[in-house]
Formats: structure tokens, sequence, C-alpha cells
């Protein structure tokens, strides 16, 4: 990708099966709601495309991922997965931290965000129990 090249908002309504999704190339990222789209890697696909844009052109001071998704899929499992693997490269050369936002009775929630704090070790993952 040119490096300063312009980036537009990329906004994605939720669905039944999908989740709110709300990337804003400022740094405030946001995913919430379910997440199990029939073909998850297609409907995904804008998603990564637009974020290899994002972490390829200057980034700004400080990126931010709220992530609060309360239900997911094993594909959208291996999804995030690699979205996470993109930002775990980018964050050497940039402050990016996810905020893994769940519900303190919605436990596998719990669970999925503390197997992806150690899958990625050099990710700023925080979780963090809606209130």
């Amino acid at each position: 990708m040119i490096r300063g090249v312009v980036m537009e908002k990329l906004q994605l309504e939720a669905t039944q099966y999908t989740p709110e999704i709300n990337l804003d190339p400022a740094g405030i990222m946001a995913f919430s709601g379910k997440s199990y789209p029939e073909n998850t890697f297609d409907f995904y696909q804008p998603v990564m495309e637009w974020l290899d844009q994002y972490f390829a052109n200057e980034l700004p001071k400080r990126t931010v991922v709220n992530m609060e998704i309360v239900y997911f899929n094993s594909s959208s499992s291996k999804l995030f997965f690699d979205m996470f693997d993109m930002m775990e490269e980018a964050s050497g050369e940039h402050s990016l931290e996810v905020n893994w936002i769940y519900d303190p009775e919605n436990e596998s929630a719990r669970e999925a965000g503390e197997d992806f704090i150690e899958d990625f070790e050099k990710l700023t993952i925080n979780l963090i129990e809606k209130g």
C-alpha cells in the first residue's frame, strides 16, 4: 500500500449473526455483538483488507480496539486469531491495545479473552469486565 493514503471509516451494522463493526482510521476500532456468520472469512474480508491497509499506512500515535463479542463460533475464533496476529506484528512499531470486554456472567467470553492473552504475549490485551 502507498503510505499516506487517506482512509475512510468502515462501518458494518450488526445482524442476528454478525457483530457491529466500526473501524476508524483515527485509531479507534470496535467490534460488538455476536459473530457466527455463514461464511466467516467472506464476511470479514473487507475488515481484514481495511486493517491491512491501516497498518501499511502512517498510523496514529495509538490504536485502541474494543472487542465486545458476546458469542462467536470456531471459524470466528480462527479469524480473530488471524486478526490479532496482524495486530501483534504491527504493535512492535506502534502503540496498540485490545480491550476484551465481557459480561461477568459470560464465563466463556472471559476464558476466550484469557486464551488470546496467552496466544499473543507481545500484544497488549486487557480483560475488562462490564460493570
